[in-house]
């Protein structure tokens, strides 16, 4: 069911966005964005691996950061 609204995606690419790719984002490079990179894309922005950008996912939920579920 469609309720009217799109689901984000991701600036660079155009591949459907995750909740967690949205906080990445938002932690990453700007809490106020309104449009946002998926992983793949934002790690090579920031010239990090996608896996560094996992760990920082976990240690950031870990630590009760609400930008991720």
């Amino acid at each position: 069911m469609n309720n009217g609204t799109m689901q984000p995606k991701c600036m660079k690419c155009g591949r459907t966005l995750t909740y967690d790719e949205i906080g990445c984002h938002k932690k990453m490079i700007n809490r106020g964005a309104t449009e946002f990179f998926c992983l793949t894309c934002l790690a090579e922005h920031i010239h990090v691996t996608e896996d560094r950008l996992r760990e920082r996912i976990e240690h950031f939920r870990k630590t009760g950061c609400l930008l991720f579920q």
